[in-house]
């Protein structure tokens, strides 16, 4: 577990993370986070869950309509 304490960025608070949890995250400076509640908590990630759920829709439909495609790229 690693804690982290909350400290004043300009009129904001905000946390460091630090090296580790960043690699562990897969990030770097400029890249997005998201926040999302959990039944422990909240929980923090690199990738949006709302474009997740888009794409497995959409691979779905792509698999469902795969011959239909195929001959629209034609």
């Amino acid at each position: 577990m690693t804690t982290l304490k909350l400290t004043q960025i300009g009129n904001s608070v905000g946390v460091i993370l630090p090296k580790e949890v960043l690699a562990r995250l897969k990030v770097e400076k400029g890249d997005t986070l998201f926040v999302t509640e959990a039944a422990n908590g909240v929980t923090l990630t690199a990738y949006n869950p709302e474009f997740e759920a888009q794409m497995d829709a959409a691979r779905r439909i792509m698999n469902k309509r795969r011959d239909v495609l195929r001959e629209l790229a034609k």
